[in-house]
């Protein structure tokens, strides 16, 4: 027979499956979801593009920047230093190396190689089913803390002045977004509790913005273009099918510096 404390025990537990049924999903459901994005070699590159990089004003790069099928031309206001075995270039606002399909081979190959590594890995991310949260307010992440998971977004996303990634160094962030990103003048991203940006994966089909002196984190896996406005900086990678534009930007990415 069972005594007043199993009934209780019992509903408890009813009620705690319910609710991660209905509500958010619990810790381990998240984890099971989103796991890590395989860059492949596009994990190489701080920036990475098919139609070319643009920078004015005094812009710093910590990381490789990479550019295919368009030629070392469209690498534009980096005050480009060819190597001796032009395989690659140097810039005084580059702290990494700089490639371009138009270099000498074995170059071409390797930029072919991430750049299709860069597609496969936005298909990817773009192809994760099962999100754990689903238009969190419509797009509007104003002020949110997000959760490790996976999120989905049907149409823009956009913050104006803040937003935080909470969780370990473990945990993995994946957001699907349909349209747009638009980061606001000044806005920024905070990691909290251990969380670090190569874990977090921003899917854009779209074009991603980032607006005056704002910070952002994360791995941009953007269909079109990325332009980074004036002061604005980034912690991560900025991986983009069309162009990437920079006006007196700051970009950190010292995984890539080793390759």
């Amino acid at each position: 027979m069972l005594n007043i404390k199993s009934i209780v025990l019992f509903v408890l537990l009813a009620s705690t499956a319910t609710s991660n049924r209905l509500g958010e999903p619990n810790d381990d459901t998240r984890r099971l979801r989103a796991t890590s994005v395989n860059l492949g070699t596009a994990g190489d590159y701080a920036i990475l593009t098919k139609a070319g990089v643009t920078t004015t004003g005094v812009t710093s790069i910590i990381g490789n920047v990479g550019t295919s099928p368009i030629a070392g031309t469209a690498i534009t206001g980096f005050g480009l230093i060819m190597d001796s075995t032009n395989l690659y270039s140097t810039s005084p606002l580059v702290a990494g190396k700089i490639y371009a399909a138009s270099y000498t081979s074995p170059t071409p190959s390797k930029m072919t190689t991430a750049i299709s590594d860069m597609e496969t890995a936005f298909t990817d991310a773009a192809g994760r089913v099962g999100p754990d949260y689903t238009e969190l307010n419509a797009g509007n992440i104003e002020g949110k803390t997000l959760k490790a998971g996976l999120y989905k977004w049907g149409g823009n996303v956009r913050f104006t002045s803040s937003l935080t990634f909470d969780g370990n160094s473990t945990d993995i962030w994946i957001l699907q977004i349909a349209k747009n990103v638009e980061v606001g003048s000044g806005a920024q991203v905070t990691l909290s509790g251990g969380a670090i940006w190569e874990n977090i994966y921003w899917q854009v089909s779209e074009a991603a913005s980032f607006g005056t002196t704002s910070h952002v984190e994360g791995v941009f896996l953007v269909k079109t273009g990325i332009t980074f406005y004036a002061g604005s900086s980034l912690n991560g990678a900025a991986l983009a099918q069309t162009a990437v534009t920079l006006d007196t930007v700051t970009i950190a990415n010292n995984v890539t510096i080793a390759n």
